[in-house]
């Protein structure tokens, strides 16, 4: 059955909850129940069923990424498939992957599972980006994002206070809680695919594959935030099961913490955003993150307690919410046809350290894990003196700046 084509302008006469921001709004709210709830469970599950160390949990995140290396796939994909639909398919193979995730108990089963529901998340957060930087005009998109990340905030916590209060009260098993979170996360993509209209946006997308030079500074910025996210996301909560012995409430309670304070700061990050632009938010940020790295390695070179530990990791999480500034960045610099293949394009160079670091990382984890943080902790000072470059108005003709020394007399202040 052919689907009805909608231009944006029109949308905006059907009812609030058909419209474009509504379903970005759904899809924000539905994708973090299952990733969310995977990622919660994720340690203690690995490490009880399949006795993983930090070697196995380098190439579970290694396999992991591999989906987002192959990113660029969506292009090949958007010639036969519109990106909304992909979309929500990408969400509805996301929930069912989640949810058979306890049936694989096992390093291959594992391994198994966790490539197809990141052939999920991957494509979905690709078209999602795109069609985000499409449907949202650039006056409003850093409001609307920061009010997205609370919203995704507020799926995350729903889930996180329910694991929190029912995991010991009521013995859950992690096969109930993988196929509740999982299954939501499917109906709700199931119902958006046939209860939304198909939306157009003004500019038809570029089906081929873009890459320019004056993105040049967007992709170095990608990559290293692609780089220094691993280590966040491999080893920050590894460490807290590991080395402090935290169980599955006790690691929930911490990620609810991270959302409630996500829900409460991201949109005021928007206004700030929006107030005093990317290069700012983005310093401060990468800023933030180094001292945030270096206060890890601290943990094992100075014996600093679960307290600190505890108190960083929720630090770490609030800043890396700072990283959809990065998009507005790029939607202010962009091509209107180039913002599909170029979110195809970035999420790749993202993943491009992801398909190898967290194995190799796995390694350097055995001999030094403080080395680990340190490490990271360097990729964060790049991305800050990357930052640096990003003009106080970024636009088309504007994208990167020279920094110098001294500004010569005469030259008109940014």
């Amino acid at each position: 059955m052919k689907r009805s084509l909608i231009s944006l302008d029109d949308a905006r006469h059907l009812p609030l909850w058909r419209r474009p921001e509504a379903l970005l709004f759904l899809m924000a709210f539905a994708m973090p129940v299952a990733f969310a709830t995977w990622n919660a469970l994720l340690n203690n599950f690995v490490i009880e069923a399949a006795g993983f160390t930090g070697v196995e949990i380098g190439w579970l995140h290694t396999v992991r990424e591999i989906p987002g290396f192959l990113a660029i796939g969506v292009i090949a994909l958007i010639l036969f498939v519109r990106e909304q639909v992909l979309g929500l398919v990408s969400l509805l193979m996301l929930g069912a992957a989640t949810a058979v995730t306890a049936w694989f108990p096992s390093f291959g089963g594992i391994l198994a599972v966790t490539m197809l529901s990141s052939i999920g998340f991957h494509y979905y957060e690709t078209v999602n980006q795109s069609l985000q930087l499409q449907w949202l005009p650039k006056e409003r998109a850093p409001i609307v994002l920061g009010r997205l990340l609370a919203a995704g905030s507020a799926a995350s916590l729903i889930a996180y206070g329910l694991l929190v209060v029912t995991w010991k009260t009521f013995d859950l098993s992690y096969n109930f809680v993988y196929l509740v979170s999982g299954g939501f996360t499917a109906v709700v993509a199931l119902f958006a695919l046939f209860a939304y209209p198909q939306f157009e946006a003004p500019n038809p997308q570029s089906k081929k594959l873009v890459l320019k030079r004056r993105y040049g500074l967007y992709y170095a910025l990608q990559f290293m935030a692609g780089a220094r996210r691993q280590i966040f996301v491999v080893f920050a909560a590894f460490m807290m099961v590991e080395r402090f012995g935290f169980q599955v409430h006790e690691v929930t309670a911490l990620f609810l913490i991270n959302y409630l304070a996500n829900m409460i700061v991201a949109p005021f990050m928007g206004k700030i955003v929006f107030l005093k632009g990317e290069r700012f938010v983005l310093v401060f940020e990468y800023a933030g993150l180094t001292l945030v790295f270096l206060a890890y390695g601290g943990i094992y070179w100075l014996g600093w307690g679960v307290v600190v530990a505890a108190g960083l990791y929720v630090i770490d999480h609030m800043l890396f919410g700072l990283a959809f500034a990065l998009k507005t960045y790029f939607q202010k610099i962009a091509d209107p046809e180039d913002i599909a293949p170029t979110a195809a394009v970035a999420f790749t160079i993202n993943h491009i350290a992801a398909v190898f670091l967290p194995a190799l990382l796995g390694y350097l984890w055995l001999a030094s894990p403080g080395a680990v943080f340190g490490l990271a902790a360097g990729m964060a000072m790049t991305s800050l003196c990357l930052a640096l470059l990003i003009p106080r108005h970024p636009e088309k003709g504007n994208e990167w700046r020279i920094l110098p020394l001294v500004r010569p007399a005469g030259t008109p202040a940014e």
